[in-house]
């Protein structure tokens, strides 16, 4: 036998199953690794609310600014993360624009004529219509900086308006923030029920939880009478919030104001009605 062998043997003999479990190399390894970025030293963020989607096109940054707006009439500090970084759509609704400015303290997100404050990717874009085009691990490295660089102050309430899918970012946003709860915004189409699912599947992996549903383009209302036409098909969201046990925080319409609005960059002005529950269900968090 080589000494080699009998050194394996010696030790084998010594480290039983009792003495390995009370190792502390053992007990590390055990344990789940904590992604979780620093907050901006210079900022106090309470509640974090992801808003998502297994889809693009279904109006999901609308829903963020409306959200958040909701939250500022009822008198809260509220900020925007725009975590959309291909795709940024929140600055215009807003009516924003950069470059923002900083000091050794970090960057300052933009601040809304409303007081919301605003951080996307075009904010410190030479051009606003300049694409940005970025590999994934970059846009999730620019979505964490907007978390541990950006000045936002206290805030009650920060909304990160996440792009579609289930992809690099909002795994970045689930591992890197410490999300409260997220919101899924769906839209009245037979595909609802897997898109919906995919992302609720998602969050339950990463155990966040996920606050209700929220379905835009749910109808047009007719001018002249008032009738609710299903532009896009009967909605489906009862259907499946009542399979996952989950509220529908709100069914909101087809309204040309809206549309109005946003390219006005008065996207705040608006009073959009989400189910009366869902300011009282964010007001718990508190």
């Amino acid at each position: 036998m080589s000494d080699q062998t009998r050194e394996e043997c010696a030790s084998k003999s010594t480290c039983g199953r009792s003495s390995c479990e009370g190792c502390p190399s053992h007990q590390a390894g055990n344990a789940k690794p904590d992604f979780h970025e620093d907050l901006n030293p210079y900022s106090h963020i309470k509640h974090v609310i992801g808003i998502v989607s297994g889809k693009g096109g279904v109006g999901k940054s609308f829903v963020t600014g409306q959200m958040a707006s909701m939250l500022v009439k009822a008198g809260y500090k509220v900020g925007i993360l725009d975590a959309d970084i291909t795709g940024p759509s929140i600055p215009k609704m807003y009516g924003v624009h950069g470059p923002c400015v900083g000091d050794e303290r970090g960057t300052f997100p933009a601040v809304a004529e409303d007081g919301t404050k605003i951080m996307s990717i075009n904010l410190i874009l030479e051009r606003e219509e300049d694409p940005v085009i970025w590999r994934g691990p970059v846009i999730a490295g620019a979505v964490k900086q907007f978390w541990t660089d950006i000045v936002w102050g206290e805030l009650d309430y920060l909304f990160v308006d996440m792009p579609p899918g289930t992809g690099d970012v909002p795994l970045t946003v689930f591992q890197s923030l410490p999300v409260d709860g997220i919101v899924i915004v769906s839209s009245p189409q037979d595909l609802v029920k897997l898109i919906v699912k995919k992302a609720y599947n998602m969050a339950g992996m990463m155990n966040i939880p996920v606050l209700g549903l929220v379905e835009n383009y749910s109808y047009l209302a007719c001018p002249d009478c008032g009738k609710k036409i299903p532009v896009f098909g009967e909605s489906k969201i009862d259907e499946v919030a009542k399979e996952l046990g989950l509220p529908v925080l709100g069914k909101l319409p087809i309204d040309p104001a809206y549309a109005a609005a946003v390219d006005a960059g008065e996207a705040y002005k608006l009073d959009v009605a989400f189910e009366p529950m869902t300011l009282r269900m964010l007001e718990a968090l508190q």
